[in-house]
């Protein structure tokens, strides 16, 4: 049996590993702070002895110090222990105020990577996010893991600084393992969505609202041109046990996580809207989001290549999925 430390257990992806790692026979400790989700996401898995739950800020020193005492006594009944750090304000409306990113994403991360260290963990899997890739990151094939990366800068948009706090986190990430003090990885998400998000702030549940509520969706108007990919937490989890597994990809490095299947954010309305019943959905325009890419096609070979992870949930099932969970 192995013990898994996960913050933002409560989150997209950290709901679902837990799940599957309780399933699968092994124990999880995990902490969220309810910032963008709440207990209901594990609430199937909560009184699961193989599974611990306490509501912990991941930036609160008193809380990380009891989290590292109960971890000390727990890893000696363990083989291996494992963090994933899962936290992350990532809601579009916080991007623009530096202050609520750098602490989660950057000093938070830092602190968790280093007590992961001290405590002799054997893995750390950092979350980051395809954010990185700014507004000339993006080509016809999507953009990998290895390509030069141009960023806004402070004179053209305050959104960079998530994308520049994630990024520091993947050289924490690297420095750790070249140093050999721990292995892992990092992984840059894209556009990742679930059947149980809290607040319809994503794209995807925001569409879904507006429909139900309205019948109709209002978007920025950075949507008439926007087309992005959707990856299902079920993938975005799946991706991450296969990093764990594979010893080979625990090098440091950065993977892409995310689906080929591009679509425009009005199509997407349109294929929501179909799913409900509803046929020519009304969608307004109103607002702009500055250093908003176009394109955020990622090239997932890397991950493939040296796991065997692929996605298997297709957009037309994953918002299924949305929406049968919405009717119970």
């Amino acid at each position: 049996m192995d013990l898994y430390v996960i913050s933002g257990v409560t989150g997209m992806t950290g709901n679902e590993l837990a799940r599957k790692l309780v399933a699968a026979g092994d124990k999880v400790i995990g902490f969220d702070n309810f910032f963008a989700s709440s207990i209901k996401t594990v609430e199937d898995i909560v009184d699961n002895q193989l599974f611990c739950f306490h509501e912990y800020d991941l930036n609160s020193a008193e809380q990380m110090q009891q989290l590292k005492q109960q971890i000390q006594t727990e890893k000696k009944t363990c083989e291996k222990l494992i963090y994933i750090n899962c936290a992350a304000v990532v809601h579009t409306e916080h991007f623009y105020y530096v202050n609520r990113t750098f602490e989660t994403n950057v000093l938070g991360m830092k602190a968790f990577l280093d007590q992961a260290i001290e405590l002799g963990a054997d893995i750390y899997i950092n979350c980051s996010t395809s954010e990185v890739y700014s507004m000339n990151s993006w080509g016809e094939n999507g953009v990998s893991e290895s390509d030069y990366i141009s960023l806004a800068n402070a004179e053209h948009s305050q959104r960079t600084s998530y994308a520049t706090g994630k990024l520091m986190t993947e050289f924490f990430m690297k420095d750790a393992v070249m140093e050999q003090k721990i292995k892992g990885c990092s992984i840059r998400f894209a556009n990742v969505y679930s059947k149980n998000e809290l607040y319809p702030k994503h794209i995807i549940p925001h569409i879904l609202n507006q429909l139900r509520e309205n019948g109709s969706v209002e978007l920025l108007e950075n949507s008439k041109v926007n087309y992005r990919t959707f990856l299902h937490n079920e993938d975005s989890c799946a991706a991450v046990i296969a990093l764990i597994r594979s010893e080979s990809a625990l090098d440091g490095s950065v993977y892409n996580v995310a689906t080929d299947e591009e679509i425009s954010i009005v199509d997407l309305v349109k294929l929501c809207a179909k799913k409900i019943g509803i046929e020519n959905p009304q969608i307004t325009f109103s607002g702009y989001r500055e250093s908003d890419p176009v394109r955020r096609l990622l090239n997932t070979e890397k991950i493939r290549t040296r796991t065997d992870w692929v996605p298997h949930i297709t957009l037309d099932k994953g918002i299924e999925m949305c929406l049968e969970e919405d009717e119970n």
